[in-house]
């Protein structure tokens, strides 16, 4: 069966077009693209972001964002789950950049997240495709986007939508805090911590404590997971898979800007402890193995590039509260190598309107298996992230600090 998957593969993804051809071949020689100042790349990918909704237009799902660009399929349909975190992506860029139609672009995305929302909170899975069921991570990641139109937009209503998606995610909740209904592939995933960060935010910002604890209830569950040499178990898509880059930097992301916001040294510790780990398997040039086994032991032959992006925005939160010259070292390196890996401009060989100018691939080199042959709009989103805040200082998503944690140390009050 595997030798016939293998057999597909070139149908499905026609390497032999000139334009995927061009784009093999460009990896396969290890070309490098010109490291520019950050705001050019910052540019670059936003502008790609643009285009990506703009393919929406005049479709049943406009005002999403495509869900990226591949050589199976050309366009992508929108997708909520991605499209929901690029809210507080599109509204941070309008600040740095001075670009006010951001903010439209975001509310466009918002409208259109709303209009899809079921009757019990839940937002749909997957592309919203008829039979698509709700997913517990991909609710919380539009909660995000709802936050950020309450928050920064001072839309109630999208207050209102996260409150009742959090009430959605505590209904579908085990008693250890664990996640095993409406969860991709029907397993447990440690790195739902991402969405009981959301879950947590929207407690918070509306004094919902069943919310705030369902949240703590899933971040306990998460961090015993957690091996001695800081790995995480039950974090990849499927049981018998090593964890991507991408998952493992979701699950540490959502234990470290909880610990942060609840002033929990427990999760600050064991998200470092899993940053600091992240960290010691980057290569000199920032390349970083796209799948990790336990025992940070990896086989892959790929960078996830999308991975890499987050790790590389985690590395620099911890920065904020820890003056370990190893955070910002290893985020520099992270970003210079997904720079090396991001066309900003056209050449004599690639067409302007080629749907890959300004976007980030999954995997480098492209036929990688996170996302193969696929630029993801969710890597081009992290890795503008990541230049927000190297660039501006500007967290994504902005940092929402409930009143009775003002009086905390000043290093972690900065960084939250």
């Amino acid at each position: 069966m595997q030798i016939v998957s293998l057999l597909k593969l070139p149908f499905r993804y026609k390497p032999w077009q000139p334009r995927h051809l061009q784009l093999i071949g460009k990896d396969l020689l290890g070309t490098k693209q010109p490291i520019c100042e950050d705001r050019v790349h910052l540019e670059a990918l936003v502008e790609w972001l643009c285009r990506a909704q703009d393919q929406r237009d005049g479709q049943q799902d406009e005002g999403s964002v495509s869900a990226g660009w591949s050589f199976e399929d050309g366009w992508l349909q929108g997708y909520p789950e991605t499209s929901g975190y690029i809210v507080e992506t599109f509204i941070a860029a309008s600040e740095v950049l001075s670009r006010p139609e951001l903010k439209t672009r975001a509310n466009r995305i918002l409208d259109w997240e709303l209009s899809i929302q079921h009757a019990d909170g839940a937002f749909p899975g997957h592309f919203g495709e008829r039979g698509s069921e709700p997913v517990i991570f991909n609710t919380g990641q539009i909660m995000h986007g709802m936050l950020a139109g309450y928050l920064e937009l001072g839309r109630e209503e999208c207050l209102e939508a996260a409150v009742k998606a959090g009430q959605w995610m505590r209904s579908k909740q085990d008693e250890d805090g664990c996640w095993r209904r409406s969860v991709h592939n029907g397993i447990p995933h440690t790195y739902n911590t991402r969405a009981a960060w959301a879950l947590l935010r929207t407690g918070l910002a509306a004094n919902d404590e069943s919310l705030q604890q369902a949240a703590i209830k899933n971040l306990d569950w998460a961090i015993s997971t957690q091996t001695p040499c800081g790995w995480f178990k039950q974090n990849a898509f499927l049981t018998d898979n090593p964890p991507f880059t991408h998952n493992i930097a979701y699950a540490i992301r959502g234990i470290l800007e909880s610990g942060l916001l609840l002033n929990d040294e427990r999760y600050i510790k064991v998200a470092s402890k899993s940053a600091r780990a992240l960290a010691q398997q980057l290569r000199e040039d920032g390349w970083l193995a796209g799948a990790f086994s336990e025992g940070w032991q990896s086989k892959s032959y790929y960078c996830c590039l999308t991975g890499l992006a987050q790790a590389s925005i985690i590395w620099q939160r911890l920065a904020q509260i820890d003056d370990d010259p190893l955070w910002l070292e290893s985020a520099q390196k992270g970003i210079d190598f997904l720079k090396g890996t991001h066309t900003t401009t056209s050449t004599s060989a690639l067409n302007s309107d080629a749907p890959h100018l300004g976007a980030i691939a999954g995997s480098f080199p492209i036929w990688g298996r996170y996302s193969m042959f696929e630029y993801p709009n969710w890597a081009a989103k992290f890795f503008a992230d990541a230049l927000l805040i190297k660039a501006y200082q500007r967290v994504v998503p902005a940092v929402d600090v409930p009143a009775s944690s003002q009086s905390q140390d000043e290093k972690l009050a900065q960084a939250i």
